[in-house]
């Protein structure tokens, strides 16, 4: 049974707070833990639901704490199978114009370390989420993604079921992976683009 209440005191820098139920009663321990790892921080006077129960000291404490009238997708649909195809089709093409000499290593390697940087992060920031730390800024996310990072994010959002049940997220990354990939087949396709790589020394 879920118990709707108001968050009437939060202390931000620890991650933690109360909720007073409606109708009254006593005010119930919070911690950010029991808040969704995709869910932005909450701040005093929100409307919270959640689900009783105690801490290892059989305190009283809330769980499965929800926004008011939020619901949440299941985290296992991800992005379904198309994403992971995507990437690996992206990889693939890459792989073949390094080989063919249509591509030069040097933004392949771009490409991978750029990689291994997004998974770090998503991991990283999946971590802190567990522990109730501060997060990661959404925005450092995207640019990451956007540099050309975004294969590696995608395997982290895989691999650790993370950011893959806010829509607003998905729908921001999915179109800094256009962009990326538009200003990849530019620098490729164009006179323009061949002249920036040559100067790089690509």
């Amino acid at each position: 049974m879920r118990i709707s209440g108001k968050l009437t005191t939060w202390k931000d820098d620890q991650g933690y707070g109360f909720i007073t139920p409606e109708g009254g009663g006593e005010p119930v321990f919070f911690h950010i833990k029991s808040l969704h790892p995709d869910a932005t921080r909450p701040v005093a006077g929100e409307a919270l639901s959640f689900e009783p129960g105690t801490d290892a000291r059989g305190r009283p404490q809330a769980l499965k704490v929800r926004r008011a009238g939020e619901t949440l997708p299941d985290p296992r649909r991800g992005h379904g199978p198309k994403a992971p195809a995507f990437a690996i089709a992206f990889g693939v093409l890459m792989a073949g114009a390094v080989l063919a000499g249509r591509l030069p290593q040097g933004v392949a390697a771009y490409y991978l370390l750029l990689s291994l940087a997004a998974y770090g992060a998503y991991w990283f920031d999946k971590k802190k989420a567990e522990n109730g730390m501060r997060r990661t800024p959404e925005a450092n996310l995207h640019l990451v993604a956007l540099a050309g990072g975004w294969p590696g994010a995608l395997a982290a959002q895989r691999r650790h079921r993370h950011k893959t049940v806010k829509p607003t997220f998905q729908r921001t990354f999915w179109i800094t992976v256009a962009l990326n990939c538009l200003a990849l087949g530019w620098l490729l396709t164009s006179a323009q683009g061949q002249h920036l790589l040559k100067s790089a020394g690509l």
